[in-house]
């Protein structure tokens, strides 16, 4: 988030003054960091079942028996 906001105060503040174009970018890249990152950052790994955190004993046997069956059926 740091970055985003150099990015910001120096297009406005300093690169405005040579390039507007250049200032226009630096924005548009500013921009477009914090989507890109809470999508990274929300990755999840193929197993992980982080919707299912209610500790119920039959929907945890039921999500192992789907974990665990063979997808290679005819």
């Amino acid at each position: 988030m740091g970055v985003c906001i150099v990015l910001f105060v120096l297009a406005w503040s300093v690169v405005r003054l040579w390039s507007i174009p250049a200032a226009v970018g630096m924005c548009v890249v500013a921009m477009v960091i914090p989507p890109i990152a809470a999508i990274i950052g929300n990755r999840r790994e193929p197993g992980e079942r982080w919707w299912d955190e209610c500790g119920d004993p039959e929907s945890d046997r039921w999500w192992r028996e789907l974990d665990d069956r063979d997808d290679t059926r005819p």
